[in-house]
């Protein structure tokens, strides 16, 4: 009986503790695997600085190349590092990664030429097939020519190409603090922003896959108070925090405050627009303010809401031919980037944003948070779809209730609404709740929680 990798292939990735769910020897056998699902005569390859990445990944170029792919390493990168690469030299790629997990997980998230997606549906299931077969028959023929691997440094190309999608000619001087939580936007942070009118005040830049500090998590408000305190510290006039892999990001004012990852969506989503000539569609999640479609809609685009994950969004994306699309988790994809996410070119809008024009971070996103959120809470239920059921029971035939089940189960009415999703991986339903003032919200979001915990 074939080995069972169900517990590490997940819905996007390869994700889990290192050694004990997987190591060395199946890192080679997914490389032999990606480049016969993709067909690839040649790939490119990333990783982070967690401990057990670099031989996972060189392990990986092993078994590609033994299967005849030429490999070019790139190194120390960021995850959108990777998919730049992926996009330039247009190979398929392998970034070895396990974003914001603990020390002990690792993981790999695969894309095809121009960073276009692999899943479960687009080929990470036959790849998972192919490594449980050579677990159990053994390692796949060699090629008669094995791959060379070769390293290629990407970082000024990368950050080279970021700047030329933001006009930053014209920012003021701005004072900004950087959390990038010991992950890689201590790698990539200072040459993207370098010889821009900043002050940068370094926060947590030493690479260290342990996180000595905090999570490289910052969604977990936990993880943003040693940022908050420094921001009022120095006075600064923004501070922005990266996760792990640096491919997220978010953002805080100048007192501190959280920026809320839907007026991010809705600021660099009107940015987009005005650049493209006041036309374009724009991708949001259902979880998403409604003031990013407000925002949208204002500025001559047409939104377009989706399931909550990348596959969705960057599927949409090709399809529609969207210009730019947000999700509530900090994720941020451009069309001029592959349709790929990357929170370093977000980050490079709220500078070029904010220095723009005179007033402060605050009061520049204020237009863009119109309403009063929850953010998403866990709740733990031995039955998901039974508490879907009994809040499906509490709220249909309302005559100003709509319900909508594109994502889990969405109840809307006209001054608030709610989603709550069941987790693909957990015994959790997840709900996130919005309206039009705090005690509205409020009131909504613990008649949910009433009933979800009942």
């Amino acid at each position: 009986m074939a080995a069972d990798l169900s517990q590490i292939v997940k819905a996007y990735d390869v994700r889990g503790v290192v050694p004990d769910q997987w190591d060395e020897t199946l890192a080679e056998l997914f490389g032999a695997a990606f480049v016969q699902v993709t067909a690839a005569d040649a790939i490119v390859i990333g990783h982070d600085m967690r401990p057990s990445s670099p031989g996972l990944s060189r392990a990986f170029a092993r078994g590609a190349a033994a299967c005849g792919a030429d490999v070019t390493e790139i190194g120390l990168c960021s995850t959108d590092q990777l998919y730049y690469a992926s996009g330039a030299l247009n190979l398929p790629g392998a970034m070895f990664t396990a974003s914001h997990n603990p020390a002990q997980y690792n993981g790999i998230k695969m894309c095809r030429a121009g960073a276009a997606p692999v899943g479960q549906d687009t080929g990470l299931a036959e790849i998972r097939e192919l490594a449980e077969r050579w677990l159990e028959s053994g390692a796949p023929e060699a090629a008669p020519t094995p791959g060379t691997i070769t390293r290629r440094d990407t970082l000024e190309d990368y950050a080279a190409y970021l700047r030329s999608l933001v006009d930053l000619t014209a920012i003021r001087p701005l004072k900004v603090v950087v959390d990038a939580g010991n992950g890689m936007g201590g790698h990539t942070v200072p040459t993207v922003f370098a010889g821009l009118p900043l002050t940068l005040v370094p926060m947590y830049f030493e690479l260290d896959g342990t996180f000595p500090n905090h999570e490289a998590n910052p969604l977990d408000p936990a993880n943003i108070v040693d940022l908050q305190k420094r921001v009022r510290e120095e006075g600064a006039d923004l501070g922005i925090a990266f996760d792990g892999d640096a491919d997220r990001c978010f953002v805080v004012d100048e007192n501190g405050d959280p920026v809320s990852p839907s007026a991010i969506t809705a600021l660099v989503a009107a940015r987009e627009l005005a650049k493209n000539g006041g036309a374009g569609t724009i991708i949001h999640n259902l979880i998403t303010s409604w003031s990013v479609p407000e925002v949208v809609r204002e500025n001559g685009g047409t939104p377009a809401r989706t399931r909550v994950g990348h596959s969705f969004i960057k599927a949409e994306m090709a399809r529609t031919g969207a210009i730019f699309g947000g999700e509530h988790s900090a994720h941020y994809y451009f069309k001029d980037f592959w349709n790929a996410d990357t929170g370093m070119l977000a980050a490079l809008h709220v500078l070029a944003a904010l220095g723009g024009q005179d007033g402060p971070l605050s009061a520049l996103v204020s237009q863009y948070d119109r309403y009063a959120g929850s953010g998403e809470i866990n709740s733990t239920v031995d039955d998901q779809a039974s508490r879907i059921a009994a809040i499906r029971s509490a709220y249909e035939g309302r005559d100003d209730i709509t319900l909508d089940d594109l994502d889990g189960l969405t109840v809307s009415a006209a001054d608030w609404w709610f989603n709550v999703r069941p987790s693909n991986t957990e015994p959790l339903l997840r709900l996130n709740a919005e309206a039009r003032d705090e005690a509205t919200m409020a009131k909504v979001r613990d008649e949910a929680l009433a009933i979800i915990r009942g």
